[in-house]
């Protein structure tokens, strides 16, 4: 195959002359020399080779004889034919021939066909040239589009990039109401031209309508002389919105998706008209078509951080309302339970019989009410309720600090605990109040779900988990009511209750394990469990022996 190459360009006036004919040979190679080419003559199939090899010439003349073997691409080829013979002619198109004359030709004639095969090769040039710069001008509009999430900036950088690279006068793009799409305008103007207005105004919904059936109809409307063109309603309608005294040319390219066009891009030349080719239509659609995809993908995202902001708001007010209403709790509550152990103390005079019984339901209720707003400022504390305060703890001594505050509760409610003083200690790296506050929250919450006459066992031991990593687990089994089966992977979430419990009307916020598996976790340890409705829950909480 033979191809054109960069000093072709340089190499305008060079030809390469083969012809088997002495004579003619001889004769063409004198008319072209006479026309200001320099000549290069082979006369048989060796000679050239060698003079292809050695020169990339502008145009080459080619006797049938010697066109055996040969692909020519991009070096334009005259080949000379026997009309007498019975040559196929179909055989050029595959050989990459442009022309043909016949060897009787008139050498004035060839030396003629010769400047017209090269005029035609250098504009092909030409044109390929300008495609490759529009297609890689737009390439770049494309990738400038793609690298934002500002509908905006998306619109900005598609006008700019039409202009500059169409070399027209204007460039106008808008979005019309739509959800999928922000309401966004941008244009672009030729330096020294006057700007189009910002809107579509009162114009919007027809040009609407008309953007939605060229959509619909994969077309553009490319006008090429608004002077001798005949006019259509969306051509007709954009000039005498825009106000401008004469648009030449022009051409609409609707911005779609899905049925329906979600705006319209409108560009113009004012002085010319102008062809406006297939090459550079398939790059605006194609172009235009990544701009609906990148504006409706970028207004998600927008939408998405609009709503996490919201979200974080929401959030912020909900802790700082929390920290208030616990604020707020706190104070009455101190002087509740100051006053009841003042009265429990004397301060007050004797105690009347039966009054103590009413003490200790005032007592029981301001503990729970106590441990609520605790739960409830834990909620509000963000990152799951500050640093932890890491030390040396024995296990077994949180545990028996829990069962005995917890113990009256069970007592009132005829439930046994058992098992927190039969093993021997183990020691773990953690914050002792906040596992003070986890094993609250599961063994209350155990009493609280155990019929009268029930029973709560721990245990608690080491053990080696996953890749031989040392670590404790402690165990809260009761005989309560259980959980149903399809409830058990939401009892973690907060706020959450077991419908078997609100039916019940068992009191309680849905916090406590919720907080607790919040604390396990931020330990490195890990919270499960078990239950089977009817029967009982296990609670098991994993924690690692060197601390997280």
């Amino acid at each position: 195959m033979v191809q054109a190459s960069p000093e072709h360009l340089s190499a305008a006036r060079d030809a390469i002359i083969a012809i088997p004919d002495a004579e003619r040979l001889k004769s063409t190679a004198s008319v072209l020399a006479d026309a200001g080419y320099t000549v290069r003559t082979a006369s048989d199939a060796e000679a050239l080779a060698a003079a292809l090899e050695r020169n990339h010439a502008a145009v080459v003349l080619l006797d049938t004889a010697l066109a055996d073997g040969y692909m020519w691409e991009g070096t334009p080829v005259l080949l000379i034919v026997d009309l007498a013979e019975d040559f196929d002619l179909a055989r050029l198109e595959s050989w990459g021939i442009a022309d043909y004359v016949s060897r009787e030709t008139d050498v004035e004639e060839v030396a003629h066909r010769v400047e017209t095969l090269i005029g035609r090769a250098s504009e092909r040039r030409r044109i390929r040239s300008e495609a490759e710069f529009l297609r890689e001008s737009l390439r770049n509009v494309s990738a400038a589009i793609r690298g934002t999430n500002s509908p905006q900036q998306m619109a900005e950088h598609l006008v700019r990039g039409f202009g500059e690279s169409l070399g027209t006068d204007h460039v106008w793009f808008t979005t019309f109401q739509d959800t999928r799409v922000p309401r966004i305008s941008a244009q672009w103007c030729k330096p020294g031209r006057a700007p189009l207005p910002k809107t579509l105004g009162s114009y919007e919904e027809a040009a609407r309508e008309l953007a939605t059936s060229l959509w619909a109809d994969a077309e553009v409307l490319a006008v090429v002389d608004h002077e001798t063109d005949q006019a259509s309603p969306l051509a007709e309608g954009l000039q005498n919105w825009c106000g401008l005294p004469s648009v030449r040319s022009s051409i609409a390219v609707p911005v779609g998706d899905g049925e329906t066009a979600l705006g319209i891009i409108w560009i113009t030349q004012l002085d010319a008209p102008r062809e406006w080719t297939r090459a550079e239509i398939a790059l605006i659609q194609h172009v235009a078509g990544n701009l609906a995809h990148s504006l409706i993908q970028g207004h998600l995202i927008s939408a998405q951080v609009q709503v996490l902001h919201q979200l974080r708001e929401l959030d912020k007010a909900k802790t700082d309302f929390l920290a208030t209403v616990n604020h707020e709790l706190r104070t009455p509550l101190t002087s509740i339970t100051a006053y009841l152990d003042m009265i429990r103390d004397g301060a007050g005079g004797p105690v009347p019989p039966g009054i103590e019984s009413m003490m200790d339901v005032i007592s029981r209720n301001s503990d729970r009410l106590r441990r609520l707003i605790e739960d409830m400022l834990t909620v509000s504390q963000r990152d799951g309720s500050g640093n932890l305060n890491l030390k040396q703890v024995e296990l077994g001594q949180v545990l028996r600090i829990v069962v005995a505050a917890l113990r009256p509760l069970a007592d009132s409610r005829n439930v046994t605990i058992t098992g927190a003083d039969a093993h021997e200690d183990v020691k773990i790296h953690a914050d002792e109040a906040r596992l003070e506050q986890v094993f609250t929250n599961i063994v209350a919450n155990a009493i609280k779900f155990t019929p009268d006459g029930g029973r709560i066992s721990i245990s608690f031991m080491p053990e080696t988990a996953g890749e031989g990593t040392p670590s404790a687990v402690v165990r809260v089994a009761d005989s309560g009511v259980g959980i149903p089966e399809q409830e058990i992977s939401q009892v973690f979430t907060r706020f959450y209750r077991a419908s078997n419990a609100s039916s019940a009307a068992v009191p309680g916020s849905g916090l406590g394990l919720a907080i607790a598996h919040d604390i396990v976790n931020r330990h490195g340890g890990s919270l499960d469990l078990t239950s089977v409705l009817g029967s009982g829950t296990t609670v098991s909480v994993h924690l690692p022996l060197t601390g997280p």
